[in-house]
């Protein structure tokens, strides 16, 4: 098994753990904050896509679905069109909601379907590919994607724990 063929193993696993997260619920429920002001399953589920839509976008040279195929636009959040969720004051988590779990969803697949499809064809050159000079030292294609599925995961549970939560 290659490290590419790691990668496309755990990113095939996301959706599954997205999904029985949001299962059935409806807006409302989407947006409660467990605590009063813990992270809403609605904002942890559009921050993980955002973070892979954008971090993809850099690292693969292609556009942010969110801004490309109007899903923005769609949203009307109040927010900076560019915005990830990252650094988000509670004003911030409150302002996104969404109408319901399809849109969450048709979102989250979009940017991961295409996600899926780019790590699916890596190899082992691709992922030593510099992707961020910022960092020393400077981040390579393969460090990048092992940080946003780490998140993403790390996001997904935060979002299964919720629902325990909105559903007790």
């Amino acid at each position: 098994m290659t490290p590419a063929d790691v990668l496309a193993e755990a990113y095939s696993r996301l959706p599954d753990l997205v999904r029985d997260a949001v299962d059935g619920l409806d807006a409302d429920q989407l947006a409660l904050r467990p605590g009063g002001s813990g992270n809403p399953i609605v904002w942890l589920v559009w921050h993980l896509a955002r973070v892979e839509d954008s971090h993809f976008a850099e690292a693969f040279g292609h556009d942010q679905l969110w801004l490309t195929r109007g899903y923005a636009d769609r949203w009307e959040l109040p927010l900076d069109r560019d915005d990830t969720g990252y650094g988000h004051s509670s004003d911030q988590v409150d302002a996104v909601r969404v109408g319901s779990v399809q849109q969450l969803l048709d979102y989250f697949d979009a940017v991961h379907g295409l996600a899926q499809d780019l790590v699916a064809g890596l190899d082992d050159e691709d992922l030593s590919r510099v992707v961020d000079e910022r960092w020393d030292p400077p981040v390579t294609l393969l460090v990048r994607l092992v940080s946003v599925i780490d998140d993403a995961v790390q996001h997904a549970g935060q979002a299964a724990y919720a629902r325990g939560i909105v559903l007790a």
